[in-house]
């Protein structure tokens, strides 16, 4: 939106508009960069700009003095024509945009970054996708990851399923990194696949120096080619840009804010290496589903409402009777060490077990697997029928849970659904070497 008011006034008075670069000097402090257009949340007295660093600033101009450095002309997007180069040689993949980072540039309307790319977009952005295969590339949403749900799962669930029965060879999703790997482990369990599927996204935006973009979108070109037809998620290996890591679908976490290797695989190595437009196994005793080696099914059945509990000192146990309450189809906890909660908490687990409702246990530990059987708390859980899933990640639970009581109302058989290796959600051993990523 205009800036207005005052903001508008001085502007005017000052001979400074939108895309001019000036410089603003307050008491020890002085930013020099282009002005933006106001974002609507911002103080009313805040101008925005944008540093050379890339990097957008708000400043309260209360005691500032502005000084006009340059003219330029008001910042837009430019759109390019798209060419997708079709040629028979290629390999055919279908990129499907949700939003997110790696699919986001500034907006000058507000100045602010917005998930504001279409799908032909991201090819004007990277050019260099079409050289290594014929790209087919569709926005089915346009939202950030944190907006994501199941239900948008569902749709995206149908989008790939209706892309590999119209010849894809691969799929790439773009996708914000936020929940991403939730959104993985949800579509590893709806879809069977004979083709890759690789979930990509970015920690910082195109419009940046530092973006990962590029390289993730590339590598994950060459991942959908491959030969590992799972659900993956492909991203930066370290902060630098040489490679880029494979990550299985159920087994990948968000384990940084900012950092552009924020995903880690846990309990297990990386898949795969990528780097130079080649893939390298991590570890030949991985098992892992190649391409042509199943086929394509899609069951995307999902139970309404699954509730994520995460214990802690001093929880009220009342929120097991809330979701009890509102009718909920299961309930997955995130307990502490081997898979405990306190006593109080386990009266409530027993109303929800009693009346049908599943209870999965996972570790908010991460690495690392449940053991009940050690205490008699978890003694006692078990005696309440909770259902303990191994080093199953807890948002894997989660969508697991989802898609279990998707499929059937019977308890027995949810249990059997949750304590079986489906996708690679769990291990029958565990190496100690599978800890934090130095």
């Amino acid at each position: 939106m205009a800036y207005e008011g005052y903001l508008k006034d001085f502007l005017e008075t000052s001979n400074i508009t939108v895309g001019d670069t000036i410089k603003v000097t307050k008491p020890g402090i002085t930013h020099k960069g282009m002005l933006l257009e106001k974002p609507d949340y911002s103080n009313e007295n805040t101008i925005i700009l944008k540093l050379n660093s890339g990097y957008n600033i708000g400043i309260d101009i209360k005691n500032a003095k502005i000084e006009k450095i340059s003219t330029g002309e008001k910042p837009k997007i430019e759109l390019d024509p798209v060419d997708k180069e079709i040629s028979p040689n290629k390999q055919n993949l279908s990129i499907l945009s949700t939003g997110g980072t790696v699919a986001s540039v500034i907006d000058y309307k507000t100045g602010a970054v917005h998930p504001a790319f279409t799908a032909d977009d991201l090819l004007r952005a990277t050019p260099e996708l079409v050289d290594h295969a014929n790209i087919e590339a569709k926005a089915i949403f346009n939202i950030l990851s944190e907006n994501m749900t199941p239900q948008y799962w569902k749709e995206t669930a149908e989008a790939i399923y209706n892309e590999i029965n119209n010849g894809a060879d691969g799929i790439i999703i773009a996708h914000g990194t936020d929940t991403m790997h939730y959104t993985a482990s949800a579509l590893s369990f709806m879809i069977d696949t004979p083709v890759p599927i690789v979930l990509t996204g970015a920690q910082r935006s195109s419009d940046r120096p530092s973006s990962d973009a590029f390289t993730n979108l590339m590598a994950s070109v060459t991942a959908a080619k491959s030969d590992i037809a799972e659900v993956t998620i492909c991203m930066h290996a370290t902060e630098d840009d040489p490679h880029c890591d494979l990550h299985r679908g159920t087994r990948a976490r968000k384990m940084h804010t900012s950092r552009r290797d924020t995903f880690n695989s846990i309990n297990m190595n990386p898949l795969a290496k990528i780097e130079n437009n080649k893939i390298t196994i991590n570890d030949k005793e991985i098992k892992y589903t190649k391409r042509n080696e199943t086929e394509l099914n899609l069951n995307n059945n999902l139970a309404d409402k699954v509730a994520l509990i995460k214990m802690y000192p001093g929880i009220n146990p009342e929120i097991i009777d809330l979701y009890v309450d509102k009718g909920y189809d299961g309930i997955v906890i995130e307990g502490t060490g081997l898979g405990h909660c306190s006593d109080d908490v386990i009266d409530k687990i027993s109303r929800a077990t009693n009346e049908n409702i599943p209870v999965v246990m996972t570790s908010q530990c991460l690495y690392g697997r449940t053991n009940m059987n050690v205490y008699s708390s978890g003694r006692r859980l078990l005696h309440e029928n909770v259902i303990p899933v191994s080093d199953m990640l807890p948002e894997t639970a989660y969508t697991k849970l989802l898609w279990a009581a998707g499929q059937t109302d019977n308890i027995t058989e949810i249990r059997n659904i949750m304590q079986k290796n489906l996708k690679g959600e769990l291990s029958t051993t565990i190496s100690q070497n599978y800890f934090i990523k130095n």
